[in-house]
């Protein structure tokens, strides 16, 4: 089998897309290109592997316009590639990029596992916890610079609802991990700016990169770009094993 011409490419990269398709809630689109020949793959050696995806969704109801995820060459276990296994035999390196739509980030709010979330919620405020609930959350994504964060917080301890808009500056946040904030500005009344402030925060809290973790990959947030439509994030990737179906 390997022996002809492009049929190992081909064989492995189904299987890989195979693998990525059975850790996602839908794709609309996914293309997987491993690039080797037969005499590399007996010495166990890949030259690339391309994986790239429209409208996929992750778990927590996240979902992507487009990802695209390179590598360089990797080492695999040839005698696993013999039967269609892609077997990693040290971990890979990778750069892979996400783009979100502000319509997909708004889906993403009105899930039922944000919405869960975002019930009875504790947010320190000068040392101090406080209870809330937040609704009606919404992002829009004004420019290269900045968003608007916008919901209704209700108030456990008193029973008043407030409603609030934030302008921030998005920003890399726990050694890559996630998507912090620098609050510019914010519209409330009764609301303190340090309770605004972590209101904001708890979110952004479902941007955390690990949400856009496949099986046997971990991201590292290297850099942030936003548009009027579309916040895209950059990454850095160690690929540990490839997801199987």
């Amino acid at each position: 089998m390997i022996g002809e011409p492009d049929l190992g490419e081909q064989a492995l990269s189904k299987v890989a897309e195979m693998g990525i398709t059975s850790q996602l809630d839908e794709v609309e689109n996914l293309d997987v290109q491993i690039r080797t020949n037969p005499f590399q793959l007996m010495q166990g050696k890949v030259d690339s592997v391309t994986v790239a995806g429209e409208g996929a969704v992750m778990n927590q109801d996240l979902r992507m316009e487009s990802f695209e995820v390179r590598t360089g060459s990797i080492a695999i276990n040839p005698g696993s590639a013999l039967f269609g296994k892609i077997e990693l035999t040290q971990p890979a390196d990778a750069n892979a990029r996400f783009v979100l739509h502000e319509d997909d980030l708004n889906r993403a709010f009105s899930s039922d596992f944000l919405r869960e979330k975002l019930q009875n919620v504790t947010v320190q405020v000068n040392g101090q916890p406080v209870l809330v609930d937040i609704t009606n959350a919404k992002i829009d994504l004004l420019d290269a610079q900045k968003l608007e964060l916008e919901a209704d917080v209700l108030l456990k301890e008193t029973n008043e609802t407030h409603h609030f808009k934030a302008n921030a500056t998005p920003k890399v946040q726990e050694q890559g991990q996630r998507i912090g904030l620098d609050i510019l500005s914010t519209e409330a009344e009764g609301l303190s700016p340090e309770i605004m402030d972590a209101l904001c925060n708890t979110m952004m809290e479902f941007l955390d990169l690990r949400n856009f973790n496949l099986q046997g990959m971990s991201l590292t947030l290297q850099r942030l770009d936003m548009d009027s439509d579309r916040l895209t994030l950059n990454t850095t990737t160690i690929i540990e094993e490839f997801p199987s179906a």
